[in-house]
């Protein structure tokens, strides 16, 4: 019989609980999955979350640092994800994007990650949305 694996829920001290029944992260045996975050800056008690800025890079940078926030949480980094999805609410900034993203990934030592990006609806003010997915040891 086959041992049962322990999923848990990760929200590090940056992130504020979510506002619905979800995890920020998830971690079942190797497999880390990180829900959709966004451009909002560090948790601060009593304040509701806002973005760190109105441009795309600010908001990107920042979404970029709670991926990473969950990612280190379940004991990852950004050499185990695999996969990144990214939420544009703009078709213009497609180029920009790109731009900022291989800027933050140029130091990358592992072949980069499978990427989709598609364009949404998201709550005003936010540019952008980024989940990943991790496959750990």
């Amino acid at each position: 019989m086959s041992e049962k694996l322990t999923k848990t829920a990760l929200t590090p001290s940056t992130h504020t609980t979510p506002p619905a029944k979800f995890s920020h992260g998830v971690r079942k045996g190797n497999i880390l999955q990180v829900a959709g975050q966004v451009g909002f800056g560090p948790a601060v008690a009593g304040e509701a979350p806002a973005p760190v800025g109105p441009g795309l890079r600010e908001q990107t940078l920042q979404t970029f640092a709670n991926v990473e926030s969950i990612l280190r949480e379940g004991g990852a980094s950004w050499e185990d994800v695999v996969m990144l999805r990214v939420y544009l609410t703009d078709t213009a900034h497609f180029a920009e994007l790109n731009d900022i993203y291989n800027e933050f990934f140029a130091d990358l030592t592992e072949a980069p990650a499978a990427r989709t990006t598609v364009y949404v609806g998201l709550p005003a003010g936010l540019l952008v949305e980024i989940d990943a997915l991790a496959v750990l040891g």
